[in-house]
């Protein structure tokens, strides 16, 4: 068949994703009158489409991407990971690299997080952490401790379970009803509680006494967990208050309730540490991860628990009913061990926490334009929220999210050649959160893609 003849050889990738590729949380309308971007290739902290235009890659490609694109080292471990042994699964088996990269997690998670669990990612491994909580419970001796407590507006994932903990209304309502026993408390938007202004540690008191008061309304002898992320993401990174963490994990111990630290964002240098539990010097019984385990280049999550939670599965005929295909993939297994050697040899997470506050103090500089309203995060992870009036602090209405947000920001800033996220789910916040390797050529470039994008968006509001 000659070119002439073949449909495909005269339509670019984009004209041909529009017809069958169903695009994840898309709006495919969007797409009616012009192309979906391809981007084909990645290189250090940039990825390039069809055509060969160049974007910085200020998301890490979705929170994931640590090390940069286009490592050779990850490459070839998976190419000969796939020579050796290209795939068997961990039911009641074990391959090397599951081996290898669960001892080395063990080593490196806090206190006596000894167990790790392999999923396919993220949301299977907060799925995880709720089935085992269930699970412990009824084995040891306490089976009606199965409700779940979280923050508003927080993320932990899309499957039933994992969506039930979400708490982002909007992300919810076309899959109801539910799983039930998911219940929600106040999350650490400190920029929108004027009750504590001024008073940060009493703020953080006051949000994690959330939880106890949660507790207590439905009942200690209830509730299996609290899921909690250790910076929030959804609404542009919430960090946690001096001491917040100190007492939800003084609540969790009281209530004999599990803490599940969910780090599928927040682990392997999103916040200069291997996990946001050691940033913040507390210790959760379970910690869920993924995405920078492996930097993206291939899917795998896990759930790290707390030595004492595997002991009811150590006698008897007792198992956790509960596995996946792909769970702990010999070759993404073997992609993390070479991303972690990565991290290590370049002391990615002592680049971040030696670059953290430049980011910061050039993500402030934004702080000058009408439309920024606040600043906040920590590590390479940050949130910029946008405003109609600094001092009021007034939000976005729904139109002009629509208008202005989706309709302008999010398309000029990729024209412009920075990747990220303009985010309204909550109030409307650019995400940014960029590959551990960048340095401050890469947050000037940000900044000034940013300044030049949202003065203009101002004159549209």
């Amino acid at each position: 068949m000659t070119a002439t003849e073949n449909p495909a050889a005269t339509r670019t990738l984009g004209d041909r994703a529009r017809d069958h590729l169903w695009l994840h949380f898309a709006q495919h309308a969007g797409y009616a009158d012009r192309e979906i971007p391809v981007i084909t290739r990645g290189e250090g902290a940039y990825v390039y489409d069809e055509r060969g235009k160049r974007y910085l890659d200020g998301l890490a490609g979705l929170f994931a991407v640590q090390v940069g694109h286009g490592r050779e080292e990850l490459a070839l471990a998976a190419a000969e990971q796939t020579r050796k042994l290209a795939y068997f699964p961990l039911w009641s088996h074990a391959h090397p690299s599951a081996i290898e990269l669960a001892e080395r997690i063990a080593a490196q998670a806090p206190g006596e997080l000894n167990r790790v669990f392999f999923t396919g990612g993220g949301g299977e491994a907060v799925e995880t952490a709720w089935k085992l909580a269930k699970q412990y419970f009824k084995k040891t001796g306490k089976p009606t401790k199965h409700k779940v407590i979280s923050r508003s507006l927080a993320y932990h994932g899309t499957s039933q379970g994992a969506l039930s903990i979400t708490g982002i209304p909007g992300a919810k309502q076309d899959f109801e009803p539910l799983v039930p026993s998911a219940i929600k408390v106040p999350n650490t938007n400190f920029y929108r509680a004027p009750e504590h202004a001024g008073d940060y540690e009493a703020f953080g008191r006051w949000a994690a006494d959330q939880v106890a008061l949660a507790i207590e309304m439905e009942g200690p002898d209830t509730v299996a967990a609290v899921f909690l992320e250790p910076l929030q993401n959804t609404g542009g990174c919430f960090p946690p208050p001096p001491g917040y963490w100190q007492r939800v994990r003084e609540i969790c111990d009281a209530y004999d309730v599990l803490l599940v630290s969910d780090e599928v964002i927040c682990a392997f240098g999103r916040l200069g540490h291997d996990f946001g539990a050691n940033r913040y010097g507390y210790q959760p019984d379970i910690i869920t991860t993924a995405k920078g385990l492996t930097s993206g280049y291939a899917p795998l999550g896990a759930m790290i628990a707390d030595e004492r939670l595997m002991r009811p599965f150590l006698s008897g005929g007792s198992s956790f009913a509960h596995g996946s295909t792909y769970g702990g993939h010999p070759v993404s297994c073997a992609v993390a061990m070479a991303n972690l050697d990565v991290m290590e040899s370049e002391d990615l997470y002592g680049r971040v926490l030696s670059n953290e506050a430049n980011f910061r103090a050039t993500l402030e500089k934004l702080l000058d334009l009408p439309i920024v309203g606040d600043v906040r995060g920590q590590g390479y992870f940050y949130g910029i929220e946008l405003v109609k009036d600094k001092a009021t602090k007034a939000t976005f209405t729904p139109d002009d999210a629509e208008r202005v947000l989706r309709g302008y920001v999010s398309d000029a800033l990729f024209d412009a050649g920075l990747y990220c996220r303009a985010d309204d789910r909550a109030e409307p916040v650019i995400q940014l959160a960029p590959p551990l390797i960048c340095t401050q050529e890469h947050f000037d470039e940000v900044e000034q893609i940013l300044r030049s994008v949202l003065s203009e968006a101002w004159t549209r509001l």
